[in-house]
């Protein structure tokens, strides 16, 4: 009997570990991208296809204020003067005769192509466990004269802007429908907080303060979104420790997390702001919508515009931030782990904000917490330059999330 039983708990384990049991891993997407849906120009099935094709697995389309729903119409010669004289052909070649829509006469100024919704042309090029795209939008407010764009992604329905008399009540009112949205929706939604030094709209203390939200961009590829800052304005990531530092100190809110991402608009080879230049990778068991979201929530990922990791540990309980980076030939690696000092509230002292507390030339750094710091972040950065900078000296970086001294 005893035997009998054995062989029975035998074959239970191996029908709970069976051999096509996913295993966790990284997936790689972006979260902004734009198509002719809205000042994009390039056809969302063109753009997926990109993206699949360079080894992206997920892919969010954030049109300004639209989703890709709906019969939409648009005139040739305008896709044209947006893109150029061959857009259409491409098209064509791509997907087929049959597939690409148009009426009126050719050449006429009444000749439209039709722009396909996301729930029929996803079908052309999503894959299990290959490729997957995340319905997404771009929330495109304004206040006080300035440009508030929240991303708002896997959504079900355009989420209209929101408004505010401040740039602060403005942020505050649209993540507060993207939140109910996903009530509403029963869904789990990202929003993240868009390019902040585009017009310099926001500051670190307005997002400090919107301290339900915990994503920014730390980097946006796009060339005209002042990355660096100016002399009167803070880079992105020096933005990105302000922020930290009065969540830290005066606020007890949970951290700013950073994304890396394209804000693709242009696919032609014209300046702007093209595909490829930055990205999050993600580490879940599953390619699926709800599996990225809540991976991304829960902090297991890190933003890229070219170094790429073997494995990221936040280890909360000792403190610890590790990282493997994964080589190649030729190629050096300077890991910065920065940090913000522990002292009074006066945020003035530049001095203890965003403080590089280590570096490291090895493949596998690792930084442990002391009783100095408030957290500490890491910043992987190439010897090799970004294949397609958007700014000037620009070379391949990996940001790694913070790391609280204090579990939130």
């Amino acid at each position: 009997m005893l035997r009998v039983i054995s062989f029975a708990l035998a074959a239970l384990a191996v029908m709970t570990t069976r051999a096509d049991d996913p295993a966790v891993r990284w997936w790689k997407g972006n979260l902004h991208t734009h198509s002719l849906w809205s000042d994009g120009d390039e056809f969302p099935e063109m753009i997926g296809d990109w993206y699949k094709k360079h080894g992206y697995h997920f892919l969010a389309l954030t049109d300004h204020n639209v989703l890709s729903q709906g019969e939409r119409w648009m005139r040739v010669s305008d896709v044209v003067k947006r893109s150029d004289a061959g857009v259409l052909d491409r098209y064509k070649e791509r997907f087929g005769d049959h597939w690409v829509e148009t009426r009126g006469e050719s050449g006429g100024t009444d000749f439209e192509v039709k722009l396909k919704p996301l729930s029929e042309f996803r079908h052309l090029l999503e894959e299990s466990e290959q490729f997957l795209f995340i319905q997404a939008e771009e929330i495109s407010d304004r206040a006080e004269g300035k440009p508030v764009h929240i991303n708002a992604t896997n959504i079900v329905e355009v989420i209209p802007p929101a408004r505010g008399d401040t740039v602060r009540a403005a942020m505050q009112n649209n993540l507060r429908a993207i939140i109910e949205h996903g009530k509403q929706h029963g869904i789990n939604v990202l929003p993240h907080v868009n390019h902040p030094n585009f017009g310099f709209a926001m500051t670190a203390e307005d997002l400090a303060a919107v301290v339900a939200e915990e994503f920014f961009e730390v980097y946006n590829g796009h060339p005209g979104v002042n990355h660096l800052g100016d002399d009167d304005h803070p880079s992105i990531e020096r933005m990105w420790d302000l922020i930290n530092a009065i969540r830290r100190t005066r606020l007890d809110a949970p951290l700013m997390m950073g994304i890396a991402v394209d804000d693709s608009h242009e696919y032609h080879g014209q300046p702007g702001s093209h595909p490829g230049r930055g990205w999050v990778m993600v580490r879940s068991l599953f390619l699926t919508p709800e599996h990225i979201v809540a991976a991304i929530k829960r902090g297991d990922f890190y933003a890229s515009s070219g170094v790429e990791l073997i494995d990221v540990v936040r280890d909360g309980s000792s403190g610890t931030l590790r990282l493997s980076i994964k080589p190649e030939d030729g190629v050096t690696y300077r890991t910065d782990f920065i940090a913000t000092l522990r002292g009074d509230e006066n945020l003035g002292d530049d001095q203890r904000i965003g403080v590089v507390v280590a570096t490291s030339t090895d493949l596998r750094p690792s930084y442990s917490l002391t009783d100095t710091e408030l957290y500490v972040r890491a910043v992987v950065t190439s010897s090799r330059p970004h294949v397609d900078p958007s700014f000037e000296g620009q070379k391949q970086q990996a940001w790694i999330q913070p790391l609280s001294a204090t579990k939130h």
